[in-house]
């Protein structure tokens, strides 16, 4: 497994922080100034990327409306047909290079998910750093394989995916000689209810396909997200909208700009907080040391008198002998005149 995979200007894996990608899917509700706007939030927000997605109506499914192509999944898209959901919800091509120009001057990668093969060249002319593969492709393989030709890492969402789909597709990616790979443990569920995320799947994908992984998260709130982070996810993908009142497709299960940057900053924290494995002590730990326990003299003893449990005890604070000493010492004289409240030392103990 690659430890580190570069995305543009950007390393993303082990030992980098969390690679956190603002998802704008259909949140724009085709405004190119709101999705500007979003681009602009994801920034402020602490965003590492933009994420898009390369289809239209015509490309992504066809204009049809017997029972096929009805939405009768169970979704918050019910009711709908398939041509009539991605005409609404479908990124205008001739923003995107705009929009990535945008996103790049703002420090940030951009990239996206194409859904045939025309928005993959379309991608590769505008030169994306990285293609994602969305759950329902997954088991897409002549896509796969087009976009793992391009040897630029390939992030692919396994939210509809029974293992042997996600082995056929990493298989896949190697067969063309392209290791660059992250697997994103995603509930495609909208919203994904929280017993149903199963984040332990992460560190277990890694091993089990050798692969960087990552989480696509589309629970409500930032409590999976910041716990994916602990769970060693090395890229977070949430979708960012300006305002959930404002619906369209995907705005119900959106985070709003506030709750976002919220989100990376109590991931940042974690990552502080998970830190390395050390039994070492910092300075202020040693300090604090001095707070414990250990062996105190607790009533004025004479040279020569007998160490017992009236006159020594285990207390705090910590300036004394440590308190594993304290039966060895019991029954032993003292070597000199000892004033209650003396932390006890062996120059103290005779024999």
């Amino acid at each position: 497994m690659r430890e580190k995979i570069k995305i543009g200007n950007r390393y993303v894996g082990e030992g980098e922080p969390a690679f956190i990608v603002a998802e704008m899917s259909a949140n724009h509700l085709q405004d190119y100034d709101r999705a500007e706007a979003i681009i602009r939030a994801a920034k402020e927000a602490g965003a590492d990327a933009v994420k898009l997605q390369t289809y239209t109506a015509d490309t992504i499914t066809m204009d049809c409306d017997n029972e096929y192509f009805q939405i009768t999944q169970g979704t918050i898209w019910d009711g709908r047909t398939c041509y009539d959901l991605f005409q609404e919800a479908y990124t205008p091509w001739e923003w995107q290079p705009k929009l990535m120009k945008l996103a790049n001057e703002l420090g940030m990668e951009c990239f996206s998910a194409p859904f045939d093969f025309t928005a993959v060249d379309f991608m590769e002319e505008m030169k994306m750093p990285a293609n994602k593969i969305a759950s329902p492709e997954i088991w897409d393989i002549p896509l796969i394989r087009k976009i793992a030709r391009l040897g630029k890492p390939i992030i692919m969402a396994t939210g509809l995916a029974y293992l042997e789909d996600i082995e056929r597709a990493v298989r896949t990616c190697r067969e063309e000689g392209n290791e660059q790979i992250i697997l994103l443990k995603c509930t495609a569920t909208y919203p994904a209810p929280y017993e149903d995320m199963n984040l332990k799947v992460i560190p277990h994908m890694a091993e089990t396909f050798d692969c960087l992984t990552g989480l696509s998260d589309h629970s409500m709130g930032s409590a999976v997200a910041v716990a994916g982070a602990a769970m060693g996810a090395v890229m977070v993908e949430k979708h960012l909208t300006l305002s959930r009142a404002d619906g369209g497709p995907d705005g119900a299960f959106s985070m709003e700009p506030a709750e976002f940057k919220r989100m990376v900053d109590e991931i940042r924290i974690v990552e502080k907080a998970l830190g390395k494995v050390t039994y070492r002590l910092t300075e202020k730990q040693e300090r604090s040391r001095e707070e414990g326990r250990s062996l105190f003299v607790t009533a004025d003893m004479k040279k020569g008198e007998v160490f017992t449990a009236e006159n020594m005890r285990s207390i705090r604070p910590g300036f004394g002998m440590a308190p594993r000493y304290y039966e060895e010492i019991l029954g032993k004289r003292a070597r000199c005149d000892i004033s209650r409240g003396t932390p006890l030392k062996w120059e103290h103990v005779d024999g």
